[in-house]
């Protein structure tokens, strides 16, 4: 199953790095230089619960964005109470 959110469909994106050397201009320096470029992941944060979808209790990825927005219909909470001595 892949890292990809059930309702909204965020999942891994790819971007890059880059590393800076120097002094900022502002600060007295004569500038910043890039001196490096690598890949990077920009994971989404991807959460397993338990959801109600069709009537059906089941496990589902979902990003926490959509559990924040409501999106999610989590199941009822039981009680188990022991019978009265």
């Amino acid at each position: 199953m892949p890292r990809t959110c059930y309702f909204t469909g965020k999942k891994t994106r790819i971007g890059n790095q880059k590393t800076h050397r120097g002094k900022a201009k502002y600060l007295g320096g004569v500038g910043t230089k890039c001196t490096g470029i690598t890949p990077r992941k920009f994971k989404a944060n991807i959460q397993t619960v338990r959801a109600v979808i069709d009537g059906r209790v089941t496990r589902i990825k979902v990003s926490t964005k959509a559990i924040k927005m409501g999106l999610v219909k989590k199941p009822v909470r039981r009680r188990y109470t022991k019978p009265a001595a």
